[in-house]
């Protein structure tokens, strides 16, 4: 598969005054080594401070890093980064966007439509193409019959989706979503949930989903755990939450289920440790009550 990301050593650190440097890592994130394939879904966990954070941003470009570098497509995005053109730093933003954890602050316009044009429109697209990206976006993310109202008198998932609309008419080829269902009821995180496996599974496109909810963790192709700003875990969601003591030990839980399945396991009854589902953790349930009732 063709690789879309590559970071090579990426390291990034924050001001700090002395006081803090004393009990705090100097580094947000250090030598970080990730490749990422076109196409593939990767969910990002941390505890807060961690460097997740710090990773969506280094790669769209909004900080820099002090070390290391990114790969996009083959070619070094940070190669004289601090001296970019505002050009360069678009050609970035057309392959890479984000939607972040409060949709209000994305969401420019007065008008639904006109807040999904204000991407394409800051990139010079011609007038007809935009109008078509527009109606495309709205389709995808199913929010066309909302196209004439006000953006502020949506629901959290719709304005969500609205943000995700304004990536999508950007054509870019990988979206990264912040902490985005971090601010939204569960219909809303159902709403962006189902948005973006659709824009993966059905338009191909890259995600990032960096999250602290491990339901939504669990449905990527990959996880990626990030721990005081190094890569702690990277690997398949089964094989990333069947290690439940290792995520404690950084301030992670696995889905409830496959926990609850793990304290059986610890109090002697035979279970499987990789079920993530509600249905593969019910079933397994069920197959040990049937168990236990017949002996």
């Amino acid at each position: 598969m063709e690789k879309f990301i590559r970071t090579e050593n990426l390291s990034f650190s924050y001001p700090m005054d002395d006081e803090a440097a004393e009990t705090t890592s100097a580094f947000a994130l250090n030598d970080v080594n990730i490749d990422i394939d076109s196409g593939e879904y990767v969910a990002v966990l941390g505890h807060n401070g961690s460097g997740k954070s710090t990773f969506a941003k280094l790669l769209n470009l909004i900080i820099v890093p002090q070390k290391g570098k990114i790969f996009m497509d083959g070619k070094d995005i940070t190669a004289n980064a601090d001296e970019m053109s505002d050009e360069e730093i678009f050609a970035v933003r057309r392959k890479v966007g984000m939607v972040f954890q409060n949709p209000d602050n994305q969401l420019v316009a007065n008008v639904v439509e006109e807040d999904v044009a204000f991407g394409p429109e800051n990139l010079g697209i011609p007038r007809e193409e935009i109008r078509q990206r527009v109606d495309e976006a709205l389709k995808t993310v199913g929010m066309t019959e909302y196209s004439q109202h006000a953006p502020h008198r949506l629901s959290g998932g719709q304005k969500q989706r609205i943000a995700i609309a304004g990536i999508i008419a950007m054509m870019p080829k990988c979206i990264i979503l912040d902490e985005a269902t971090a601010m939204l009821d569960p219909v809303g995180r159902k709403e962006v949930m189902n948005t973006i496996e659709m824009l993966n599974r059905e338009k191909n496109m890259t995600v990032i989903h960096i999250t602290h909810y491990m339901e939504e963790a669990v449905r990527a192709d990959r996880v990626i755990v990030i721990n005081d700003s190094r890569v702690y875990m990277d690997g398949t969601p089964k094989e990333v939450f069947s290690r439940i003591e290792d995520l404690k030990k950084v301030g992670l839980e696995a889905p409830q289920g496959t926990e609850l399945l793990f304290e059986l396991g610890k109090l002697g009854y035979s279970v499987p440790n990789d079920c993530l589902s509600v249905e593969e953790c019910a079933n397994a349930l069920y197959d040990l009550i049937e168990r236990e009732q017949k002996r």
